[in-house]
């Protein structure tokens, strides 16, 4: 590995380090009954198209998020299992936390995305195909359970344009793998601030929580939307699972808001268990900056058609304290005249602490 993606490589290990240092300071305060019940975790998700298997680098080329896991929460501004600098926030944003429910926990992420065009050799700006964007987002999620009813909301703070760092991370990568660079960075979208909130309900049906020692099935029917300058959306889908000793959770997908080891659950298995999952999601959008282009100033854009999907399928294992999870995406086309459809993989490693 050359010696500047080294020093990435340590710098990036090094603010993982330091965002997990709190919250691993914070569950030493914890009930130990709260954290043999549900104890709080990190999760690391990896999506890129070339897991995807087409031989893909385009659209969404590539993506990454490190995301901590509150436990079970007594509530979002007093809880001891919560560092003391997210108590502090959780008394401004009161009016995005449920109240009233069995089961809550936060959940706070901070993930990079990045967005290409098809060819790139090319440094001129392609009009027929969509813009160049790189986005840097943190996200503080708020989840609330009762029994197969699940809610979610998240409030997203992030940027899209060069402060993003996408130019310098993808270069990184593909010196790293030997890949080429792509040419055309220097026409992507401009800086601009990214504020967004993200709501969806959640409810389940099936075997999840009652089959702790032998197969069962679930699926889990999720609706809400999106609104700000990132995305505007309403969705809409659908996931189903079978396998040994499912968990007792919201869902195996890890693009979905409260997927993937984040949302409550119940109870803490030792021993192996796994799981198949398949998904879909539809989306009425009526804004995606990644297509269309700067809020606040002339940028390129395409014309974004208003209504998009996804189909995911994947496989979970889970071994004590770890889980792994790998999936595979197949999305409709975005804009008019674009080549091919989406296709990408996401890899995510979970621990829990």
């Amino acid at each position: 590995m050359p010696a500047t993606a080294r020093m990435r490589s340590t710098r990036v290990l090094s603010a993982a380090l330091l965002l997990l240092s709190p919250a691993l300071a914070a569950a030493q305060q914890c009930d130990s009954s709260v954290l043999s019940e549900t104890p709080p975790a990190v999760n690391f998700r990896v999506d890129n198209d070339l897991l995807g298997g087409e031989k893909q680098d385009q659209g969404y080329t590539n993506g990454a998020m490190l995301t901590l896991v509150s436990p079970n929460l007594a509530d979002y501004t007093d809880d001891p299992c919560l560092p003391g600098l997210a108590r502090w926030l959780n008394r401004y944003l009161e009016r995005l936390q449920p109240g009233g429910f069995e089961q809550q926990n936060m959940v706070f992420s901070i993930g990079q995305a990045l967005y290409t065009p098809t060819d790139y050799t090319r440094t001129d700006l392609i009009l027929d195909d969509r813009p160049y964007a790189a986005i840097l987002m943190a996200r503080f999620g708020y989840n609330a359970r009762n029994g197969d009813d699940l809610r979610t909301t998240q409030l997203q703070l992030g940027v899209v344009g060069p402060m993003a760092l996408g130019r310098q991370v993808q270069n990184a990568a593909h010196h790293v793998f030997e890949g080429e660079d792509f040419r055309g960075w220097d026409n992507q979208l401009e800086n601009e601030p990214l504020v967004g909130v993200v709501h969806e309900r959640m409810r389940r049906w099936g075997d999840a929580g009652r089959n702790a020692g032998g197969w069962g099935w679930d699926a889990i029917a999720h609706w809400g939307g999106a609104l700000g300058n990132r995305a505007t959306y309403l969705n809409t889908g659908l996931e189903a699972r079978w396998g040994w000793r499912l968990p007792d959770d919201f869902g195996s997908t890890p693009l979905r808001p409260a997927g993937e080891n984040t949302a409550p659950s119940r109870g803490r298995r030792s021993g192996w268990s796994w799981h198949m999952f398949a998904t879909t999601d539809v989306r009425a959008v009526a804004r995606d900056i990644t297509l269309d282009g700067n809020t606040f100033r002339d940028s390129h854009s395409v014309d974004r058609r208003p209504l998009v999907g996804e189909v995911g399928y994947g496989m979970a294992l889970t071994r004590g304290r770890w889980k792994f999870a790998l999936a595979r995406y197949h999305g409709a086309r975005e804009f008019e005249g674009q080549e091919e459809r989406p296709v990408f993989g996401s890899f995510t490693i979970s621990r829990m602490l």
